[in-house]
C-alpha cells in the first residue's frame, strides 16, 4: 500500500513540469489523473470476484509489474494519449493491489474491521509522505521523466517482494461468520440494497472534495502565491508547498486507523457524521485563509485529515452490512464511487477557470455537509431497521 501511494498523492508534483514542458492544457493533463483513478477503482469488482478466489500472492505481484510498467510510460510520454495510457495501466495496478490490501484486512481481524482498514489504508495515505521531498528534488535536478521512471521501478519491485509475504487468513466457520457480519449477501444481491446505493452517493460526495485537492493542491498554492514562501512550525522549516504536502501525507494516514478505531467505538454512522462535517469545515475555511502560507499548510492539513478516512470507514461498513464472505469484491464495488468522484476533478478545474478556487471550495463544502446529514438522519436508521442480533467472536487471527 505504500509503494502505490505516489501513484496518487505524488501526482500533483508531475503536472507544472509536465505542463511546462509540452505546453499542454492543465485540464488536459488532469484528466490523466482522472483516468488513473478511474482505472483504480471502476475494474476492482471483478478483481475483487477474482482475489476472493485464488489469493492475494499472486493478485498483488500481479499490480506489481502493472504499476511500474505505468509509470514507465508516463516518464516517456511525448503525447497526451500515452500519458493517458501510463496512467490507466498504472491504476490498473494500483487498484488490483489496494482491492486485495484492504478486502484480506476486513477478513483477518472481523471483529475490529475499522481499526483493521484503516491501518491498511494508512500506508496508502501516509505512504508518500516521506517521499515528497525526495521526489521533488529528482524532478528539480533530473526532470519529470527521469523521476517516474525511477520511481515507477522502484515501486514495482517492492510490491514484489511484498507480495510474496501475503496469505489468506484461516476460515472462520459459517455459524460464527453469521452471528458476527449478519447476512452473507453476494454482490448481486448487494446491488439491490438500499444502503448500498446511499453510501455510494456518500462516497461520491466526500471523494470528489478529497480528489479534487489531490489533484490540483500544487496549484492551489501557485495561484494563491504561497508555494514557495518558507513555513516554519514545530521547529521545522520547509517551503509551504512542500510542507503543505508532507503533513497532509501524514495526516491522510493517521486519520484512517484513527477514525477506524473511533468507528469500532462508537459506530461507523456517527463517525461519519462527525468526520464529513469536520471535512465541511475545512473546506470551508480554505475560503478564508489560504493566502497566508501557514494558513495554507495548516487548513489543507485538516481537509486531509478529515477526507482520508473514508478508506477506513467504509469498507467497514461494507463487510458488516453485506457480510465478510465476498468483502473484496463487495467493497470493490462501493469503491468504484471514488472513480465516479474523479470525473469531478476536471470539472473543478473549469469551475475554477471560470469563477475561481473559492467556488469550487464551496460546492466541496457543501457536498461534505450534505453527506454527513445522510450518515446520521438516513444510513443510521437503515442499519436500525434491518439490525440483527449479534453475537461477539475472537478475531481470526487471535
Amino acid at each position: 500500500m505504500v509503494m502505490i501511494a505516489n501513484l496518487q498523492y505524488g501526482w500533483t508534483l508531475f503536472v507544472p513540469p509536465i505542463e511546462a514542458a509540452h505546453h499542454w492544457r492543465r485540464a488536459d493533463i488532469q484528466v490523466a489523473f482522472t483516468i488513473f483513478v478511474l482505472m483504480e477503482t471502476w475494474p476492482l469488482p471483478a478483481w475483487g470476484l477474482l482475489v476472493d478466489r485464488v489469493g492475494p500472492r499472486l493478485a498483488t505481484a500481479v499490480g506489481g509489474v502493472l504499476i511500474a510498467a505505468g509509470w514507465v510510460l508516463n516518464g516517456v510520454a511525448e503525447t497526451l494519449t500515452l500519458l493517458y495510457a501510463g496512467s490507466a495501466i498504472a491504476g490498473l495496478g494500483a487498484g488490483l493491489i489496494y482491492g486485495t490490501a484492504v478486502g484480506n484486512a476486513v477478513k483477518w481481524f472481523s471483529g475490529r474491521r475499522g481499526l483493521a482498514a484503516g491501518l491498511t489504508a494508512a500506508g496508502f495515505g501516509a505512504g508518500s509522505a516521506v517521499t515528497i521531498v525526495p521526489i521533488s528534488t529528482m524532478i528539480a535536478a533530473h526532470g519529470y521523466q527521469a523521476t517516474f521512471l525511477a520511481f515507477g521501478l522502484a515501486q514495482g519491485v517492492c510490491v514484489l517482494v511484498a507480495a510474496l509475504f501475503l496469505r489468506r487468513p484461516p476460515s472462520v466457520p459459517v455459524d460464527a461468520r453469521r452471528r458476527t457480519s449478519g447476512p452473507e449477501l453476494s454482490p448481486a444481491q448487494v446491488l439491490r440494497q438500499p444502503a448500498f446505493l446511499l453510501m455510494y452517493l456518500m462516497f461520491v460526495l466526500v471523494g470528489a472534495g478529497g480528489l479534487m485537492a489531490t489533484a490540483q493542491l500544487s496549484l492551489i498554492a501557485k495561484d494563491y502565491g504561497v508555494a514557495g514562501i518558507p513555513v516554519t512550525l514545530l521547529g521545522i522549516t520547509l517551503p509551504a508547498l512542500t510542507f503543505a504536502l508532507s503533513l497532509d501525507r501524514v495526516l491522510n494516514g493517521v486519520t484512517r486507523p484513527f477514525f477506524g478505531w473511533v468507528s469500532d467505538q462508537i459506530g461507523r454512522e456517527n463517525t461519519m457524521f462527525i468526520a464529513f462535517l469536520l471535512e465541511a469545515v475545512a473546506i470551508g475555511a480554505l475560503v478564508l485563509l489560504p493566502a497566508t502560507p501557514v494558513g495554507f499548510v495548516l487548513l489543507t492539513g485538516l481537509v486531509f485529515f478529515a477526507w482520508g478516512e473514508i478508506y477506513s470507514l467504509f469498507p467497514a461498513a461494507s463487510s458488516d452490512r453485506f457480510g465478510t464472505r465476498h468483502a473484496t469484491a463487495n467493497y470493490g464495488m462501493l469503491y468504484t464511487a471514488k472513480g465516479t468522484a474523479a470525473l469531478l476533478v476536471p470539472l473543478s478545474s473549469l469551475v475554477e477557470a471560470a469563477w475561481g478556487w473559492v467556488s469550487v471550495f464551496y460546492i466541496a463544502s457543501l457536498m461534505n455537509l450534505v453527506a454527513a446529514l445522510l450518515a446520521l438522519f438516513v444510513l443510521k436508521p437503515m442499519r436500525t431497521r434491518v439490525a440483527l442480533p449479534a453475537a461477539t467472536v475472537p478475531d481470526v487471527a487471535e
